[in-house]
């Protein structure tokens, strides 16, 4: 068995024992431990009742994190015209068309966040194959695919985060930096987890928010009292 490093084992000591913290304080232990050599990324898993194979029990959606990410985000947009210059104003990184569309297919995908106006989406269907599985590919119902270029991109670059349940029912996404005030990472759960209680699918039985656990990027995960998160 592989011999665990000082820093490895030590949080794994700080951890040990504890679960069903409250925010703040798991957002306190999460921070404590975080010593990577660079600013580690605090994660959120929420574990749902549902199961996604079936179109009722899906969640998607996105959600205006109140204290950004920490990250920056390269944001390229599909669009012609006066839209295409109403992108490049907002800020986005990328503008283009069927060029875009040619540099998608030759497998150079230089961004985190697609935005498309409708008129764009015939060219964009042709990148599902590309940006389906990287989770890229613009949708109406998180506020990709809109003629409001210009919110969509301010709402990308400010902090805005976008999610949808894989197939064990698990909704996970970053929500700020190990760096950050811990007032302003419980904010952005608190507001992460309200996003994802309000997309409650109609086909959802039982407990919908079972589990919800934080961890840095290189630490040991925790679990957070449900009720404490969701307000409940």
């Amino acid at each position: 068995m592989a011999k665990l490093g000082k820093r490895t084992r030590a949080a794994r000591e700080a951890f040990a024992g504890k679960e069903d913290l409250s925010v703040a304080d798991a957002i306190e232990l999460v921070k404590a431990n975080a010593s990577a050599k660079f600013d580690e990324t605090v994660e959120i898993a929420l574990n749902l009742g549902v199961d996604p194979r079936h179109a009722d029990q899906m969640v998607r959606g996105s959600v205006n994190l109140p204290n950004g990410t920490g990250k920056t985000v390269r944001v390229a947009v599909f669009a012609r015209g006066d839209k295409a210059d109403e992108a490049k104003a907002a800020g986005a990184d990328i503008v283009g068309a069927e060029d875009l569309m040619e540099t998608v297919q030759s497998g150079k995908i230089d961004f985190d966040r697609c935005i498309a106006t409708p008129d764009m989406m015939p060219i964009v269907g042709r990148l599902g194959k590309v940006l389906g599985p990287r989770n890229l590919m613009p949708n109406p119902k998180v506020g990709t695919v809109t003629m409001d270029v210009k919110e969509a991109v301010e709402a990308a670059k400010g902090g805005q985060v976008q999610f949808k349940v894989e197939k064990a029912g698990v909704v996970h996404a970053g929500i700020g930096k190990a760096s950050f005030d811990a007032k302003k990472l419980e904010e952005n759960l608190l507001a992460f987890v309200d996003a994802v209680q309000k997309a409650k699918p109609s086909g959802a039985k039982g407990t919908y928010m079972k589990k919800v656990a934080i961890s840095s990027t290189m630490g040991p995960g925790v679990s957070v009292d449900v009720s404490s998160a969701t307000g409940n």
